[in-house]
């Protein structure tokens, strides 16, 4: 099976379980009467279904990183379509919640995004940014091989965006951190006022360097094979272009 085709089987489950996802929320929203997530006690927990929804979410990163284990022939492809597949899913999810429940109203409301280990909250955009990246970063992976070779991103490139995955997770659970101390009642009803912007921008910009650096290793050959060519050193070539 050609690598184009697997990309589309990959997305097509990713949009299959958005939006799945998707009623499975509006369902549990209907239930507790929070269609729109930004009110007080706005988690399962209060009608029973904490330990579902945990073991729900749990449940969700398994089938993500199952299918991306499934499509990939090796470590570096199948890391690629698991970030293909969670991007395109959480993407996908926002996109589907639209038609099904009439929110978000933009892409700047409130949602809460997890519960492990703490509630993460955050404007829509933001974790629709993250899974933007992931898409980009597992296309480049599994669909760009010059020479035959999986391009994979250098360890600065790595080390860059964890040290960007540790800051976002801050700035998504920075009230639940703040509320661990008045007891665990605190951390469930916790409702962010502001949003760190700026920290989050910086966030989002470590997490693009594995990108920045897969574009580069792209470009670099073909800049440098144009520069061959036009000072007329071209493998194979005898003459030079002034003869």
């Amino acid at each position: 099976m050609k690598e184009r085709t697997r990309w589309i089987f990959v997305v097509l489950f990713a949009a299959a379980m958005a939006w799945l996802e998707a009623a499975v929320v509006l369902y549990m929203r209907l239930l507790l009467d929070r269609v729109q997530p930004y009110q007080i006690d706005p988690l399962p927990v209060s009608v029973g279904l904490g330990k579902a929804e945990v073991v729900r979410e749990v449940s969700t990163l398994i089938m993500l990183w199952a299918v991306g284990y499934l499509a990939g022939a090796e470590r570096r492809s199948r890391l690629g379509y698991a970030m293909l597949a969670f991007g395109a899913w959480d993407i996908l999810y926002y996109v589907f919640l639209v038609p099904l429940s009439g929110w978000p109203d933009s892409l700047l409301d409130w949602d809460i995004l997890f519960l492990i280990p703490l509630p993460w909250w955050g404007p829509v955009l933001a974790p629709a940014s993250i899974a933007l990246l992931m898409v980009m970063t597992g296309t480049l992976i599994t669909q760009f091989q010059p020479s035959g070779q999986w391009l994979w991103p250098r360890w600065p490139a790595w080390l860059a965006s964890l040290c960007g995955a540790g800051m976002a997770l801050y700035t998504f659970m920075t009230d639940a951190l703040r509320a661990l101390g008045e007891g665990p009642i605190a951390v469930r009803q916790v409702l962010p006022v502001t949003f760190n912007w700026p920290l989050f921008g910086l966030a989002l910009l470590l997490l693009s360097m594995p990108i920045i650096d897969l574009v580069w290793q792209l470009w670099l050959p073909l800049s440098l094979g144009r520069v061959r060519y036009m000072s007329g050193k071209v493998p194979g070539r005898q003459e030079t272009l002034g003869r």
